[in-house]
């Protein structure tokens, strides 16, 4: 079984680093990525991740905002 992510940080260098670690993980997907929390419920809606990862700090939409409407509005997602 593949675990789909997607990994939501605005620090492009971090986010491309904890992306290349979990792609190195048996049974782990990274299906999308994103700097922005509108951006991660944007993606999250159109490739229905079962994970997000995701910074609480972020320009536009907060993380927590985002990991609460990504949570509500993508059935099946866990934050």
């Amino acid at each position: 079984m593949t675990i789909r992510v997607i990994v939501v940080d605005d620090n492009k260098g971090f986010r491309e680093c904890l992306v290349n670690l979990l792609e190195e993980e048996p049974g782990i997907e990274v299906i999308a990525e994103a700097a922005d929390g509108n951006s991660a419920v944007f993606l999250a809606k159109e490739v229905k991740p079962e994970v997000a990862v995701m910074d609480i700090s972020l320009p536009g939409m907060n993380g927590i905002e985002a990991t609460r409407r990504i949570v509500s509005e993508v059935p099946g997602t866990k934050a």
